[in-house]
């Protein structure tokens, strides 16, 4: 699911913390940051993961569920859910009112 906030001027990692992720990585070289945030306690799978990305003045936020760990050797794949989930239009609500105060 693709969230997109124009004219956006905030630091976008204080308002993933507030919204309760964390910071995993940056590409080095696309600069894209990806964030994740479980769904309970102490299991690492499911959790909500996003790739947060400028292009100009636009913050560009992917966001997904992953249900598992991947589990396709050297790749990254797994089971997940990208669009059109109840549980992913919440999220994105969520984050929306975050990120709009």
């Amino acid at each position: 699911m693709r969230l997109i906030f124009q004219n956006f001027k905030n630091n976008p990692r204080n308002l993933m913390q507030r919204a309760g992720y964390h910071f995993e990585r940056q590409d080095p070289q696309t600069r894209e940051e990806s964030y994740g945030r479980r769904l309970s306690g102490g299991a690492d799978y499911p959790k909500f993961h996003i790739y947060v990305r400028r292009q100009g003045d636009e913050l560009i936020l992917n966001l997904h569920l992953d249900q598992k760990k991947p589990s396709y050797g050297d790749y990254t794949m797994h089971s997940g859910e990208y669009e059109d989930s109840k549980i992913l239009q919440k999220e994105a609500e969520n984050i929306k009112k975050i990120f709009n105060n």
